[in-house]
C-alpha cells in the first residue's frame, strides 16, 4: 500500500506529504510513547505538536480528517491516529513500527508492576494497592464529567445517556453494554439529527478497497468466530483472546469506556480479582502511552494459564486489533460516508450511551469497590479535584494517592 494525500490546487492546505522510513517512524513514535502523559485527548495534543507542527508529516486540515475518522470508530482513538500516521509516512512496516513504539513503553512497565504487585505484601503494600483503587475513583469520575460536558450537551442526549446506565444495570454484562450502545444509536437518529455540517476532506489514503474489504471481513470473522472456536476447542488462550478483542471492538468514546467492559469480561469469570483490577487500572494512569495497554496488565495477572508474558502478550494484541482492522477497513469509504446525516445522528446518540455506560461503572465496580470508609472518600475526593480544579499530571494524582492510602493502612 502507498499512501499519500491530494486535493484541488485551490487548496493549498493538502499539500502532498513526503514518504519516510519505518525506523524514521520508529523513533519518532517511541519518543512519544515514553513521554504523552494524559490520556488519549492529550496524546492528539502531543501527536500534533511533534508530527504536525515540528516535523511536518501531514497538514493541519489533513491530522484534522484523521482525527475525525478515529473518534468517530470503535477503538483507542490516539493509538488509531498513530497508527494512520505511521502508515501515512512509512506504509504497512510504518505503521507497525508507529503502533510498536507508542504501545510498548506503557505496556512493559505495566507487565513489570504487575509481577511487582504480586510479590507486595504487609499494610503498607495493602494501603499502596488501595490508593490505586481510590485513584480510579477520582479519573472516572474526572472522565464522567468531561465527556458528559461534551457529548450530552442536551436534553436528547442526556436522556439517552440516563437509558443507558438503566439498560446497563437491568441487563447485567457485556450483552447490556451492547444494547445500551445499540439503543443509544437507534435512538441518536430520531433525536439527534441536528448537527454542524461536515466539511469537506482534505485528506485522502489511497488504500484499495479491496484491502479495506479484506479488513472488514477479518474483523467479523473474529468477533462472531472467536467465541464459537474457543467454546469448541476449549482452549482458554482463545477465550482470553476472544474476550479482550470483543472489548476492543466495542469500546466508543475514549480509553476510559474500556474499564466496564473489561471489568465484565475479565472479572465476572474469575479470571482476574476486583482488587488486582482497581490497582492495574489506577497503576495504567501513572505510565505513558495509551491506556488500552492495561490489558497487559490484566494478562499478566490472569489466574490461569495464559498469564505472565503469555498472557500479557494475548490481551495486547487482541484489545488493539480490532480498532486497527476497522481504521484501515472504513479508510477507502470514509469520506463518503462521514458525510452521511444518519451516520453523524447515530454516533452522537451511542457517543451519548457511552456516557451513561461510564456512568454506571463509576458507580459499580469502581466506588463500591475503593470507597469503604469516610476516609477513602475523602482520599478520593481531594484526587479528583486534583485532577479537575488543579489540573495537576496523571502521574502526580497517582503518586500522591498510593502514599495516602499507605498513610491511612498506617494511622
Amino acid at each position: 500500500m502507498t499512501q499519500s494525500t491530494a486535493s484541488p490546487p485551490s487548496e493549498p492546505a493538502a499539500a502532498t506529504v513526503e514518504r519516510g522510513t519505518p525506523s524514521e517512524v520508529f523513533g519518532a513514535f517511541l519518543k512519544l510513547g515514553l513521554t504523552s502523559f494524559g490520556g488519549p485527548i492529550a496524546h492528539l495534543g502531543y501527536f500534533r505538536d511533534e508530527l504536525v507542527v515540528r516535523r511536518k508529516w501531514i497538514t493541519e486540515a489533513g491530522y484534522a480528517d484523521l482525527v475525525a475518522l478515529c473518534q468517530f470508530l470503535p477503538g483507542p482513538a490516539s493509538s488509531q491516529v498513530g497508527f494512520a500516521l505511521g502508515l501515512l509516512r512509512g506504509g504497512p512496516l510504518g505503521a507497525l513500527a508507529a503502533w510498536t513504539a507508542f504501545t510498548l513503553p506503557s505496556a512493559a512497565l505495566l507487565v513489570v508492576f504487575a509481577f511487582a504487585a504480586t510479590a507486595l505484601d504487609g499494610p503498607v503494600a495493602t494501603g499502596l494497592l488501595h490508593g490505586l483503587k481510590a485513584v480510579a475513583v477520582a479519573v472516572v469520575a474526572q472522565a464522567v464529567w468531561g465527556m458528559a460536558r461534551s457529548l450530552t450537551p442536551d436534553r436528547p442526549r442526556a436522556g439517552i445517556a440516563l437509558a443507558a446506565v438503566i439498560i446497563v444495570v437491568v441487563a447485567a454484562g457485556s450483552a447490556g453494554q451492547v444494547a445500551a450502545i445499540l439503543v443509544g444509536a437507534l435512538a441518536g437518529l430520531i433525536l439527534c439529527r441536528q448537527g454542524p455540517a461536515v466539511e469537506s476532506s482534505h485528506l485522502s489514503f489511497r488504500v484499495p478497497r479491496r484491502v479495506g474489504m479484506i479488513c472488514l471481513l477479518v474483523f467479523f470473522l473474529l468477533l462472531f468466530g472467536l467465541p464459537i472456536l474457543a467454546v469448541v476447542l476449549e482452549a482458554q488462550g482463545l477465550s482470553l483472546a476472544d474476550a479482550f478483542f470483543r472489548a476492543g471492538a466495542l469500546v466508543f468514546g475514549g480509553g476510559h469506556v474500556v474499564l466496564p467492559l473489561l471489568q465484565t469480561e475479565v472479572v465476572a469469570p474469575g479470571w482476574v480479582t476486583n482488587d488486582a483490577f482497581l490497582a492495574g487500572y489506577g497503576a495504567a494512569q501513572a505510565v505513558p502511552g495509551p491506556l488500552f495497554t492495561f490489558a497487559a496488565y490484566l494478562g499478566a495477572v490472569m489466574g490461569s494459564v495464559p498469564n505472565g508474558i503469555a498472557g500479557a502478550a494475548i490481551a495486547l494484541i487482541a484489545i488493539f486489533t480490532p480498532g486497527l482492522l476497522l481504521l484501515v477497513g472504513v479508510l477507502p469509504f470514509w469520506d463518503r460516508f462521514r458525510k452521511r446525516p444518519f451516520a453523524q445522528a447515530a454516533m452522537r446518540g451511542a457517543n451519548a450511551a457511552v456516557v451513561g455506560i461510564l456512568g454506571s461503572a463509576l458507580y459499580n465496580p469502581v466506588w463500591t469497590s475503593a470507597i469503604l470508609s469516610p476516609y477513602d472518600f475523602a482520599l478520593a475526593l481531594a484526587g479528583f479535584l486534583l485532577l479537575v480544579v488543579w489540573r495537576a499530571p496523571p502521574w502526580i494524582v497517582v503518586l500522591v494517592m498510593a502514599l495516602g492510602g499507605a498513610g491511612l493502612a498506617l494511622a
